[in-house]
């Protein structure tokens, strides 16, 4: 076996996330975010797994994520991230997807299967162009390919403690009528920003935390709109391509963001 690497792109919350339907399935439209990776190198040896940069898959998951992609067990992996666990950025799974590229799988489907069997909700970060697909998280499946997005920039960070994903978690509020918005044509870039800044407001009514200050940020910098990872603490600025001004960056570590960090979507 020779040495392979494997670099996958994670992710900056969710442009949408809830239930289609009252007691629909949780459906989301991911950011993509090429500045938060994980990088996995597998070198010959048993099947072992260094995760200097923190800890994102334990032992027993590593080997259970082997076993459901009918991999053997085997493979020295050292993996790293530069995206915060628990914070809506998709470590886990693009931890995932970097275990199984650096073996050879390449099939999102199959991969997906995997992730899914593993960790019980999983980002679509499989695909190559996840921010186009209305996916539902729970059951690992694409419900629709949408439209192109207009481009636009984010600039955000995390606000507050990390929380990973509990699958057995569904209590989202219902975005029925935002997805079938989304679904009626290309949306402009301030309709984008209007559905995004909706979910992530329903979210926080129901799920909390009280006082988060990223609406009014949006609305004191001059922001299109905003967005949330809905489980984690990423938050974002919706702008127009070049339209993030100055200071910004500033305004969002005076109010406690961390990790300030800039997204181009769309296009």
């Amino acid at each position: 076996m020779a040495a392979s690497r494997a670099v996958v792109r994670g992710h900056f919350g969710e442009l949408l996330q809830g239930r289609v339907g009252p007691q629909g399935q949780v459906a989301l439209v991911t950011l993509p975010c090429p500045g938060l990776t994980c990088t996995v190198t597998r070198r010959p040896g048993p099947a072992r797994l260094f995760q200097p940069t923190g800890r994102v898959l334990t032992l027993a998951e590593f080997r259970a994520f082997l076993r459901a992609l009918g991999l053997p067990a085997d493979g020295r992996h050292v993996l790293h991230l530069s995206m915060p666990v628990g914070a809506g950025a998709g470590a886990s799974t693009a931890a995932r997807v970097a275990i199984a590229r650096a073996a050879g799988v390449t099939d999102p489907i199959a991969i997906a299967r995997a992730c899914l069997a593993t960790e019980g909700a999983t980002d679509p970060l499989m695909f190559p162009n996840p921010g186009r697909l209305l996916w539902a998280s729970r059951q690992g499946q694409v419900l629709a390919v949408l439209p192109r997005l207009p481009r636009f920039e984010v600039l955000g960070g995390f606000l507050g403690p990390g929380k990973r994903t509990d699958p057995r978690d569904t209590r989202f509020p219902d975005v029925t009528d935002l997805v079938a918005d989304w679904q009626a044509g290309p949306p402009t870039l301030d309709r984008l920003a209007r559905l995004a800044s909706t979910s992530a407001a329903r979210c926080l009514a129901l799920r909390g935390p009280i006082g988060d200050p990223t609406a009014a940020l949006a609305l004191r910098l001059g922001a299109m709109g905003w967005m949330t990872a809905h489980t984690g603490s990423a938050r974002g600025l919706i702008f127009a391509p070049g339209g993030i001004p100055h200071g910004a960056a500033d305004g969002l570590r005076r109010a406690g963001f961390s990790r300030i960090t800039q997204v181009a979507g769309g296009g």
